[in-house]
């Protein structure tokens, strides 16, 4: 550069100096946002081939859904087996009566006639519910199993509201107890 003369030197660094200005002002004009748009383009097209991927994996367990729901609804069918449903006071008659048959000591006179509203034990829950009321006599061990066994033979029936008081001694000299209580048991919607 030093054997150029000094116009020649001085347009030749304004050249360089201009070229040096266009490449600049194109790469950040037009290369560096079409960079930016491929990057972000780049990252949409990874998301949404993750989706489809998600979307080939349900496809691909379509099967096996389908093969766990039909399980779950039989489970569900057999979980139903003893909830109330049809005419509820035959029902509720049939049930007791069929479990009573075992427990000769529970003397059972009275039982109420159900009424059927909306599932209080657990908000928002799908089934309805019906509740009825027992009233009679036993003595304190005897109405103790029945209780007991009752809720552990119908998972879906609770006795609540059980209040018992002394009906006087009986002739072998243990005391017999008046009890009264309520029994809560879930009913299909449609019932």
């Amino acid at each position: 550069m030093k054997r150029l003369p000094p116009a020649k030197r001085n347009q030749l660094i304004g050249v360089l100096v201009a070229t040096a200005a266009l490449i600049c002002g194109v790469y950040f004009l037009l290369i560096n946002p079409q960079n930016t748009k491929n990057g972000k383009l780049a990252l949409q097209i990874k998301s949404e081939s993750d989706r489809l991927q998600q979307y080939k994996e349900i496809i691909k367990k379509k099967e096996e859904t389908t093969v766990a729901l039909a399980a779950l609804n039989e489970q569900l069918e057999r979980a139903e087996e003893d909830v109330a449903n049809g005419d509820l006071y035959v029902w509720a008659y049939e049930t007791l009566r069929h479990f009573k048959a075992g427990y000769s000591k529970v003397e059972i006179p009275t039982q109420g006639q159900p009424t059927q509203g909306d599932c209080d034990l657990i908000a928002g829950f799908p089934y309805r519910q019906i509740r009825f009321s027992l009233s009679g006599t036993s003595y304190y061990h005897d109405l103790g199993k029945f209780v007991s066994d009752f809720e552990n033979k119908f998972p879906h029936c609770r006795v609540v509201n059980i209040s018992v008081d002394p009906a006087g001694a009986s002739p072998g000299g243990a005391e017999k107890l008046n009890f009264h209580m309520d029994i809560v048991a879930l009913a299909k919607p449609n019932s």
